[in-house]
């Protein structure tokens, strides 16, 4: 049933598991010193849809990431990917 502004209380809670999924992910960086665990997004040692760890914006030579916690691969992937500019 919509309330007075047209939102669903499916849609209300759902932004609010986003929060808190967004508050939990936070709170385990800021644990891991600052750096998020590989399992919380998805990393995986292969490319997907030929995005790849070492053409992404958070990519640290040889093996590392600026927000991932532990080794990455160069042509590993995970939900965090963004493309370097240039």
């Amino acid at each position: 049933m919509p309330n007075h502004n047209g939102s669903s209380r499916r849609d209300m809670l759902r932004t609010g598991m986003m929060i808190a999924a967004g508050a939990a992910v936070a709170s385990t960086a800021r644990a891991q010193d600052e750096k998020i665990a590989q399992e919380l997004v998805q990393y995986q040692d292969q490319p997907k849809d030929g995005q790849k760890c070492n053409m992404c914006a958070q990519w640290v030579e040889p093996n590392a990431c600026k927000i991932v916690a532990g080794v990455i691969h160069p042509n590993g992937y995970c939900v965090a990917y963004a493309p370097k500019e240039g």
